[in-house]
C-alpha cells in the first residue's frame, strides 16, 4: 500500500483522484435524481410551465463558480510545487514516459491498435457521434430533468463509452502502467528491470490459418477470415434491423439514423472485445492486409 500512497500523492495525480471523486459523486447523484423522478407517473420538472431565464440567473452561478474555481486553483498552486521535471535529456527518457492524463486513454488505447485506428479513427468518431446526437435522437421525453427509465438506452451507452471505456482507460494508465508500459497492480512495486515475454498471435492463428506463407507474402485465407469476422460483427446491426424494422420505434427512427447508431454502437463494443482478447490471448490482429491492419 507504500507504493499505491505515493503514486497518488503525486502532484501529477492528485487531479486524476479528485476527478474520479467527483465523476463518482454526479453519477450517484444523476441517478439518485433519475430514479426519483422514475417513481412517478410525471415527474414535477416535465410538467413545469415556467423557464428559467439565462441571464441573469445562469451567468451569474456561472460567474461565481468561475471565481469559485480560480481561488480554490490559486491557494492549490501554493501548497503544490508544479510536477516540473529536469530539461529533456535524448539520451536519458523517462520510463514510463506517459502523455497528460487526459490523453492516458488515447494512449492506453495504442496497446490494442495501431496508430491509425486509436490516434485517429477512434477519436475521429467519437467526434462525429457526439456531433451526430441531435440528430439521430428522436426521444423527445427527458429533456430538461433527470430520468433513467425513459432513456435507458441513451444513458447507458453514454455511461458504458465515458465511465468504461474512458475514464477507466486513463485510471489504468496511470496507476497501473509503469516501466515499459507493463501491467502492474497498484499496490507492487514498480521494477524498471522488469521484462514480459509476450508472444502476439494474429486472430485466425488461433485456428491453425498462419497470417503469411512461407514466402513471407498474406495469406489469402487468413484475410477471408479476418474479412468474415468483421463482417459477421457488423451483420448484427443488419439483423437486428431486420427483426424490428416493423417496429413503431424503427419506423420512426428510419434506416439512415438507424445505420449510423449501430455502426457507432457495434464499433464503440468492438473496442473492449479487442482488449480482452489482447490482454487475454495476445491476439495483435483481427485482419492484416498489405494496406492496414485491424
Amino acid at each position: 500500500m507504500e507504493h499505491l500512497i505515493k503514486i497518488i500523492s503525486k502532484p501529477d495525480n492528485i487531479p486524476i483522484v479528485l476527478m474520479l471523486g467527483l465523476i463518482i459523486f454526479f453519477s450517484w447523484f444523476a441517478f439518485s435524481k433519475g430514479l426519483k423522478n422514475d417513481r412517478q407517473d410525471t415527474p414535477d420538472e416535465a410538467t413545469m410551465a415556467d423557464k428559467v431565464q439565462v441571464w441573469p440567473y445562469l451567468v451569474k452561478v456561472e460567474f461565481l463558480a468561475a471565481l469559485l474555481v480560480m481561488l480554490i486553483l490559486t491557494f492549490w498552486s501554493f501548497g503544490l510545487d508544479a510536477p516540473l521535471e529536469e530539461p529533456a535529456n535524448p539520451s536519458l527518457t523517462p520510463n514510463p514516459s506517459k502523455a497528460p492524463w487526459y490523453f492516458l486513454g488515447l494512449q492506453e488505447i495504442l496497446v490494442y491498435f495501431d496508430p491509425w485506428i486509436a490516434g485517429v479513427t477512434i477519436p475521429g468518431l467519437i467526434i462525429f457521434g457526439l456531433s451526430a446526437i441531435p440528430y439521430i435522437d428522436i426521444n423527445p421525453k427527458g429533456n430538461g430533468y433527470y430520468t433513467f427509465k425513459e432513456r435507458k438506452f441513451a444513458i447507458l451507452t453514454f455511461c458504458f463509452g465515458f465511465l468504461i471505456l474512458w475514464v477507466s482507460l486513463i485510471v489504468l494508465g496511470t496507476f497501473w502502467r509503469g516501466p515499459g508500459w507493463n501491467l502492474f497492480f497498484p499496490w507492487e512495486q514498480w521494477d524498471t528491470h522488469r521484462v514480459v515475454a509476450l508472444t502476439n498471435v494474429d486472430w485466425t492463428e488461433l485456428f491453425g490459418v498462419p497470417t503469411r506463407l512461407v514466402d513471407n507474402t498474406l495469406n489469402p485465407r487468413a484475410m477471408l477470415i479476418g474479412s468474415v469476422t468483421i463482417l459477421v460483427w457488423y451483420s448484427v446491426g443488419l439483423i437486428f434491423y431486420l427483426i424490428k424494422r416493423n417496429s413503431e420505434f424503427m419506423k420512426k427512427l428510419g434506416p439512415l439514423r438507424y445505420s449510423i447508431v449501430a455502426f457507432l454502437f457495434l464499433t464503440m463494443m468492438a473496442l473492449p472485445v479487442k482488449i480482452i482478447l489482447r490482454l487475454t490471448l495476445n491476439i495483435k490482429y483481427i485482419l492484416v492486409t498489405s494496406f492496414f491492419n485491424v
